[in-house]
Formats: structure tokens, sequence, C-alpha cells
């Protein structure tokens, strides 16, 4: 007897769900609720515990002696000129392709555009590699640029700290700013104490780091040099990099949100409007600047980045 069409019909196996890294797109779904909502809490007990803490006598002590910040030098200047605004300007525009590049290149498995020079033929590498490099040349340029400015104006008085008093003071800050009675707001005279711990930081720590580690990385680098390489060993550099991106990330959004949040007509006027007043001047000229940056992000692919890259070497596909 014919035992039916059920008897040899085989049961499909479900598809295998795509995989982001180790987790499903729903698996990281949940995590990011879950992280999420424990983050809230997290944060939600902090504020309570430290605005119990600065009701408490000594602390509101501590707070009183440090509010935050202390008086600079006598002649540091007042106001962010022209020059800073445009600085500005450039480190945010080469920043984010920067980071956009070197997250390409670290995730790129198979490149299929290369660039080589045009005298060193052993020195092929990833359009994407290349891109990464000069950008990096170009910040590396406009940041001499600042630093020389920086000195030369006065203007390092506002981000380096000149007495000992900074350390109170931002720890003031931070308690100010996790019990969300935040300290008041005067940038355009003088940072508050962890602001300028944090620009000092950025400018003089983190940035050098980030040119040493990403040079050591570079076909710039004189690889028949033993002692040299072992001194410095790749893998040191490469151990730093990442994290010091990481880094630039966290301080950009920190940055970003205080922006906005302590004052947002206000502060986008100090730095892109170069006045001290409440309008919508600096607001509309920001607005500019990310719609220049949304467009050099978009802008950034392999179809217009050769053209550019043919002017100083020789681009190729696999």
């Amino acid at each position: 007897m014919w035992p039916g069409r059920a008897a040899s019909a085989r049961p499909v196996a479900p598809a295998p769900q795509r995989r982001i890294g180790p987790y499903t797109r729903v698996q990281w779904a949940g995590a990011v609720v879950v992280g999420g909502l424990a983050l809230v809490y997290a944060a939600a007990m902090a504020v309570l515990a430290v605005r119990w803490l600065v009701s408490v006598d000594p602390l509101r002590g501590f707070l009183a002696t440090y509010p935050g910040e202390y008086p600079l030098p006598v002649g540091a200047p007042v106001g962010i000129p022209a020059w800073l605004g445009w600085q500005h300007f450039f480190n945010v525009f080469l920043m984010v392709l920067i980071i956009r590049s070197g997250l390409r290149v670290r995730t790129e498995k198979r490149p299929t555009e290369f660039w080589m020079p045009r005298r060193d033929r052993k020195g092929k590498i990833s359009l994407a590699l290349w891109f990464h490099q000069a950008l990096d040349v170009l910040w590396l340029v406009n940041g001499f640029v600042f630093v020389v400015l920086l000195f030369a104006t006065g203007q390092w008085m506002r981000i380096v700290p000149t007495s000992w008093e900074v350390f109170p003071n931002a720890l003031s800050a931070v308690l100010q700013y996790v019990s969300l009675d935040w300290p008041t707001e005067n940038g355009w005279v003088n940072y508050n104490s962890l602001q300028q711990l944090a620009y000092c930081t950025t400018v003089f720590v983190a940035a050098p780091l980030a040119a040493v580690t990403g040079y050591r990385m570079s076909g710039l680098w004189p690889r028949n040099v033993p002692a040299l390489n072992r001194a410095y060993p790749v893998e040191w550099a490469r151990a730093l990099h990442f994290p010091v991106m990481v880094y630039f990330v966290a301080f950009i959004v920190v940055h970003v949100t205080l922006v906005f949040a302590t004052g947002a007509l206000r502060n986008l006027n100090h730095m892109y409007g170069g006045q001290d007043a409440v309008n919508w001047t600096g607001f509309w000229i920001f607005i500019a600047s990310m719609i220049v940056v949304a467009a050099g992000w978009v802008a950034a692919r392999p179809l217009l980045i050769a053209p550019i890259a043919r002017l100083f070497g020789t681009v190729s596909g696999r």
C-alpha cells in the first residue's frame, strides 16, 4: 500500500539567524534593553546617593570652599577668538572622518581597492587605510597650528591647570553634575575644573597618544631597525590605538550633551558665533557645519576617494 505523501516528506530545518558578532539581532536588542534599564537604575541610585552626600555639613563646606572652578592667572584672555572657532570646526570634521575610516579599516576583511606609492612598490595598502592615514596627517597639521596659536595668544591658560586647586574643584564639579545641581556655566570667561582637566587631557595626552600609536602602525615607520621595533612593539600601539579612539568618542558624546544641556544657544554662540550672547547666530552656524560634516561622511567612499588618492600614488583593484 502507498504510505502517503507525509511519509516521504522531510522536515525543513529553520534558516540560521544572522549573527552580528557573537549574538543575533534579537539577542543584541534584548541586551541593549536590559543594559539600558540597568544604566538608568544605576544612574538614579547615584543621583540619590550624591544628593544625600552633598546635604551633609562636611560636604556642604567642601562645595563652598571649592565651587568647581578657581581664578585664572592675571592676563588670561577672555572670550573665544574666531581662529579657535575655525580650529574647532576643522577638528570636528576631521575627527568624524577619522573615526569612520578607522572603523572601516578595523572591520574590513578583504579590501577590494588598494593604494601604492609610485616609488615604493612594496608599500601597498588598502585604500581605506590610505584615507585614514591621510586624514591623520591633516588632523596633525591642524593640531600643530592649534597648539602654536594656543600658546601665542595665551589661550592655553584656559585649558591647562595653573593651580593644584584644579583637583578639589574638579571633584566638586563631579559631585554637582551627578547630583543634577550643575555648576554655573561660564565658558566665555573660565571653564570649570572638570572641563579644564578634560580639555587638557584630550589635547595634550589623548591626541599625542593617537599620533604616536598611529605612526607606529603606519607604513611610515622604519621597518628595518630591529632595536627600534623591539623598544616600541607594534602590539603596544595596536593595544592603545583603539582605546584612545573610544576615549575620543566618549568625550565627543559627553561634550555635545553638556553643550546642549547647559544652555545650547549661549554655548554654541561661544564657539561658532564668537560672542557671549543668547541668540540663534551660533546655532545656525553649527547646523551649517554639521551639514558639511554629514556631507563629508557620505562622500567618504572609494568612488570619490580614489581620484584624490591617484594624485599621490597608484590606485588598483584586487
